[in-house]
């Protein structure tokens, strides 16, 4: 479908240059003289190559809706991980790269969300937060329980992150799957 440049919005995905790409910052301009263009970062879903493309509001460019289904993670397979349509029970590997760093957060039987452009899975969304056991972490101490101050801390996946000073290990946090970063003890 087309659509104006200027309607251009961060997270739509839009198919230029014979790649699909993914829309990460908009910059609307209107200069003194001549006329207004959007600044677009764009990021391609197959090799996460980065392009900025300046395009006048009034140039259309093509939009692409994907359709995103529910999936389950069941397991990895040497550099593939394999996910199961949950309502078809067909099952699709799918390239490690293709999600990247959050995979390290995928859990067996943990529900996500696959994109598809004609049929054909272009990427993979995890919940947005997940709930890990901190099973190692640094002794606190003394004189630095400054609320802004981090220790470093393993979770129950492996993974390495920095919480505040008052976790200990056995403690479930809340863990946000885009950065790796703490979010809150889990109740």
């Amino acid at each position: 479908m087309k659509i104006s440049a200027g309607d251009i919005r961060v997270g739509d995905v839009l198919e230029y240059n014979g790649k699909l790409w993914t829309v990460l910052e908009v910059q609307h301009v209107k200069p003194g003289k001549g006329g207004a263009f959007a600044q677009i970062e764009m990021k391609a879903l197959k090799d996460a190559q980065k392009l900025n493309e300046r395009f006048r509001t009034e140039e259309s460019v093509e939009k692409v809706y994907l359709e995103d289904v529910d999936f389950q993670y069941l397991y990895k397979d040497g550099n593939d991980l394999v996910f199961m349509n949950q309502s078809t029970f067909e099952q699709v590997q799918l390239s490690e790269d293709i999600i990247g760093e959050s995979a390290r957060f995928l859990d067996d039987g943990m529900s996500v969300t696959v994109c598809l452009y004609e049929g054909n899975p272009i990427s993979v969304k995890l919940p947005q937060t997940v709930v890990l056991e901190i099973v190692e972490s640094e002794p606190v101490v003394k004189g630095q329980t400054a609320a802004s101050s981090y220790k470093p801390a393993t979770l129950s996946n492996g993974v390495k992150v920095l919480v505040p000073q008052h976790i200990k290990p056995g403690v479930k946090v809340v863990i946000n799957t885009a950065d790796g970063s703490y979010v809150e003890r889990a109740k």
